[in-house]
């Protein structure tokens, strides 16, 4: 029997008791408010989103609801209330009056991937245990993930019958209220009616998205998907534009689906390429070729035909690849790890995002419409991405790929109430140094074409793109379709390794000239010093590092002790000769320039050292990523007494770290594990 009745006092959230309120969503501490009110026996009443009309909108959506429209809790509705069933059928949730197809078909998907929807949706929830009427629900949100805490009395008609999202097990409830949370975060329940598919694929996870055109898919549209579903993505499509009205082949026009599989079947000794769909209804099917009652089935086998077919209107059915791209518009596919339209491999990907603002007067260029235009597309918003592609330890001139990506934040509270602006962004490379870290003038967009450019800008909450760049530096440009424009964004960035940073903006971020341009300017000088010497030793070394100027660590110059020097040449002595190559050196010197950067990044007192999350951040800055715990031990094994580490042992550790990711993925078969030999261990033990 549920903890609470419906007779038990409520308790209702005052003013106080919010956390970190904000304009955009109250922050509220749902541990505290849970305690509370297990303290004082009542259920959890929010007013921040309460249960009233206000809460569902203001527009049409209100003409739809029934009379005496009621708000229950689901210790009312059932006898035996769950929060979450893992043996209830996965796909069990079926769309009500409100016309949020894109999030129910996103919501689908999320499904499909256990340990991202427990992200979002805590599974130890319940209605017995610490039950008071209280809910939480994350959600990514530009860039950070922030709770959304709601009560569960949920809008149902007289019969007591959920208006909104039910499940098919009539005690689940964790879809209901799912979206009453993403009703709070957009607004309302009416700013849940019209949405792209993304833009919740996008909430649920903060992957990246990638639409494609059916209409103009490309060759290997079948090899994508394959990937796709087999690895950690969410697919989402949707059918040309209507009102949602059921066409005689059983699709509904303008409604988004789930795409939860695919099969390569043989007929007639040739292959058929099957997609399998599922309508966020939970019924109304496709009716032609491959359909529940499709006499194409006779074409298989009896076995693979009883694995596959199932006769039941529940909105899944499978469909042909061309009848999918000729009745289908748009096909939506959130990579939660880059790479999965240039797949590689085993391979470990770097993340950076920063916070902009296109202002009035200001910041708001608008785009490169005439050479008159560029006097005010200079003033927008620009940011550096120095790229590299890391292989065993050296650098390669060889492209790599680089997503980009372009959020723009809501302009008002309510999703729905302002349209988004359209936006792109620009990618220009960087051919020669600017000494300051003010904006690039007017001069250098009047004489440098775009290497990439928005085709259209569009009216979406984000834009992206896959690049491949060989490795330099380059200027990213994010505007809007016309100049003035104001709005707020976020701009990510996707690559094995990467710094990125906007200038003109208070930016502390100092690249000398070798990193900008690492061999321009720089042989003549390595010339010189190894003329003499083909090949140096760690004296030597010391004595090099220490003569150079480190213009980008500010006041405190680094010091190289032997035993350091020693170390890196350990480390970067590939043919075990006790000295280093003039190449070896080049290698070295591009390495100590990306940690040069990062390293004065992340100081920001620029006491020469940096402490725990300052490290952490540096490292993850320069392309590896590591826990908490390993942070900690590498400052008490590389940091001094009072767990700071200079830059010398920053240097020290991140090769040392370079090196052993390097030997993993030499090692490793699958991307996930390895088996050393004993030589192996040996000499991994002896490089960490």
């Amino acid at each position: 029997m549920p903890l609470w009745s419906s007779s038990q006092r409520s308790w209702k959230l005052g003013q106080k008791d919010t956390v970190g309120a904000s304009p955009q969503l109250p922050r509220q501490d749902y541990e505290a408010l849970q305690e509370r009110c297990l303290r004082n026996g009542c259920l959890f009443e929010d007013d921040t989103f309460p249960a009233t009309l206000s809460s569902i909108g203001s527009g049409h959506l209100l003409q739809k609801l029934p009379g005496h429209l009621q708000w229950r809790r689901p210790t009312e509705l059932h006898v035996n209330p769950h929060f979450y069933s893992a043996k209830a059928k996965r796909l069990d949730l079926c769309q009500g009056l409100l016309g949020d197809c894109w999030f129910l078909a996103a919501l689908q998907a999320l499904s499909l991937h256990q340990d991202i929807l427990s992200q979002v949706v805590p599974l130890n929830q319940s209605f017995t245990e610490n039950y008071a009427g209280i809910f939480q629900f994350w959600f990514w949100h530009f860039g950070k993930w922030i709770p959304v805490v709601i009560d569960d009395r949920l809008p149902v008609n007289e019969a007591g019958q959920l208006v909104f999202v039910s499940s098919i097990f009539k005690n689940l409830f964790w879809g209901a209220l799912l979206e009453k949370a993403y009703a709070k975060l957009c607004g309302s329940y009416e700013d849940l009616q019209r949405g792209q598919v993304s833009d919740a694929f996008l909430d649920f996870t903060g992957g990246v998205s990638v639409t494609i055109k059916l209409a103009e898919a490309p060759r290997n549209l079948w090899d994508i998907l394959s990937r796709a579903t087999y690895g950690r993505t969410l697919i989402g499509c949707q059918t040309h534009s209507g009102n949602q009205r059921v066409l005689e082949n059983g699709l509904v026009d303008g409604h988004a689906y789930t795409l939860i599989g695919t099969r390569k079947v043989t007929c007639h000794h040739k292959p058929e390429y099957l997609v399998k769909l599922r309508n966020p209804w939970g019924m109304v099917e496709w009716k032609g070729d491959w359909s529940d009652s499709s006499s194409t089935w006779e074409l298989l086998s009896p076995k693979e035909k009883m694995v596959l077919l199932r006769k039941k209107d529940d909105g899944e059915f499978w469909m042909t690849l061309q009848d999918f791209k000729v009745h289908f518009k748009l096909l939506v596919i959130c990579k939660l790890t880059p790479g999965l339209l240039s797949h590689e491999v085993g391979q470990k990907w770097s993340y950076t995002a920063q916070e902009g603002r296109w202002e009035k007067g200001t910041t708001a260029g608008g785009p490169i419409k005439s050479h008159q235009a560029r006097n005010t597309f200079w003033r927008n918003p620009q940011f550096l991405l120095t790229v590299w592609r890391p292989q065993e330890g050296r650098m390669f001139l060889t492209p790599c790929s680089v997503l980009v990506s372009l959020l723009q934040k809501p302009r008002h509270r309510h999703r729905n109430r302002k349209p988004h602006l359209a936006i792109g962004f620009y990618l220009f490379r960087m051919s020669r140094f600017y000494d300051d870290l003010k904006k690039l003038p007017p001069e250098f967009f009047l004489q440098n074409k775009p290497l990439s450019f928005p085709e259209a800008f569009l009216p979406e909450k984000e834009v992206s793109k896959e690049l491949w760049l060989e490795p330099g530096t380059y200027l990213i440009v994010p505007c809007t379709s016309e100049a003035w424009q104001e709005s707020e964004f976020v701009l990510r960035v996707f690559s094995r390794k990467h710094v990125f940073y906007e200038i003109g903006r208070n930016s502390r971020a100092v690249f000398s000239k070798e990193i900008v341009d690492q061999t321009e300017g720089q042989d003549e000088v390595f010339t010189k010093l190894f003329e003499k010497c083909p090949e140096i030793n760690a004296a030597q070394l010391q004595r090099i590092l220490n003569q150079l100027t480190w213009s980008g660590l500010g006041s405190t110059q680094p010091i190289f002790s032997l035993d350091a020097c020693q170390g890196i040449l350990a480390l970067m002595d590939l043919n075990a000769s006790g000295t280093v190559s003039i190449q070896e050196f080049r290698d070295l010197w591009k390495q100590l320039m990306l940690y040069q950067a990062v390293f004065y990044k992340q100081d920001s007192t620029q006491s020469g050292c940096l402490n725990r999350s300052q490290l952490r951040a540096a490292i993850k800055d320069a392309g590896i990523v590591l826990s908490d715990d390993i942070c900690l031990l590498m400052l008490i094994r590389y940091g001094g007494p009072k767990l700071q580490m200079d830059f010398v042992s920053f240097v020290l550790l991140m090769l040392r770290a370079e090196k052993a990711e390097s030997i993993f993925q030499n090692l490793t078969q699958d991307g996930k594990g390895i088996y050393l030999q004993k030589p192996e261990w040996q000499m991994m033990t002896l490089y960490c």
